[in-house]
């Protein structure tokens, strides 16, 4: 059976469910003070984002820690985890004006408390990789986006999470271009040592582009050997590097991977991938996929055989 839910391909993460799910502040907080980088500290946010109704207890204790950054910064990050599931994952002209009006409004009153902490606080990385997120969705356009990320990086070597939001509004889709994304995701992978996760923005910006074109374009784009020579480059430097310890992104970054080379054709490339996944899997981006779990499950089969 396919695990995707994050907090059960993360065991380690699964104290933090519990405590969301008990409404137990201080659990809460004691998983993020046990937490070694802003990077771990941003991840886990994302993904706190995500537990059903637990903005509640949240709310209250930024209220009772007024000067924490953290409660309200989680706050922030489920008030725009809800604006999103609002306004849908389709693309803007598919989106009701009733949608974006609930969409914009749970994401300004995000903002409004992001703003707050990085007034107080401006080296609480994760505060401002979450404001990556609320101006794209706002669309306050590429300058703000790149100015929000040259902020954190004043106080903090940019780590994956946020290079990967800046990577979506550099994207066509969000008024960037694909000379911009692809040259991002290529900047952080030279910058980035060797074995880190950067490698992976490159199958990201990748299958991004498969996704904005259609048919047989589509088709060739990822059976592109230039393509897929970068992508092997890409997984070399970072997934597939003898220096590269799974963690956080491992399981997304092997998942990207293994989609890429999946849908180019290059079945050999995307097996040691699928092999690292066993079964485990994150949807990010196999979601795009009609029926993914059966499409997953038939590219895993494919891909193995040739092993």
């Amino acid at each position: 059976m396919l695990v995707v839910d994050p907090f059960d391909v993360l065991p380690e993460l699964a104290a933090l469910r519990t405590a969301a799910r008990d409404e137990d502040w201080s659990a809460t907080q004691g998983f993020f003070a046990g937490l070694g980088s802003p990077d771990d500290v941003s991840f886990a946010a994302g993904l706190l984002a995500g537990v059903e109704r637990t903005e509640a207890y949240l709310e209250r204790a930024a209220k009772a820690l007024p000067a924490d950054p953290l409660p309200r910064t989680l706050v922030a990050e489920r008030y725009i985890r809800i604006g999103w599931r609002l306004r849908g994952g389709g693309r803007a002209r598919n989106v009701s004006r009733e949608q974006f009006k609930d969409f914009h409004e749970w994401l300004r009153k995000a903002e409004q408390l992001l703003i707050e902490v990085c007034a107080e606080q401006p080296a609480f990385t994760p505060a401002w990789t979450a404001r990556l997120l609320t101006a794209r969705g706002l669309e306050l356009g590429q300058s703000e986006a790149r100015r929000r990320y040259d902020r954190l990086a004043e106080h903090h070597r940019p780590y994956f999470r946020a290079q990967s939001q800046l990577l979506q509004q550099l994207c066509p889709k969000w008024g960037g271009s694909w000379e911009a994304a692809h040259g991002f995701a290529q900047e952080c992978a030279s910058a980035a040592p060797e074995g880190s996760d950067a490698g992976i923005l490159i199958a990201e910006a990748h299958i991004e582009h498969w996704l904005d074109l259609d048919g047989a374009e589509a088709t060739e784009y990822l059976r592109d050997v230039k393509v897929r020579n970068e992508l092997r480059q890409a997984a070399q430097i970072s997934v597939l590097h003898p220096d590269h310890r799974p963690r956080r992104h491992h399981i997304g970054g092997h998942s990207a991977f293994a989609l890429a080379f999946s849908l180019g054709g290059h079945l050999g490339d995307a097996a040691r991938h699928f092999t690292a996944l066993g079964d485990t899997a994150s949807e990010s981006f196999w979601q795009y996929l009609p029926d993914w779990k059966s499409r997953f499950a038939t590219y895993r089969t494919a891909a193995l055989a040739t092993v």
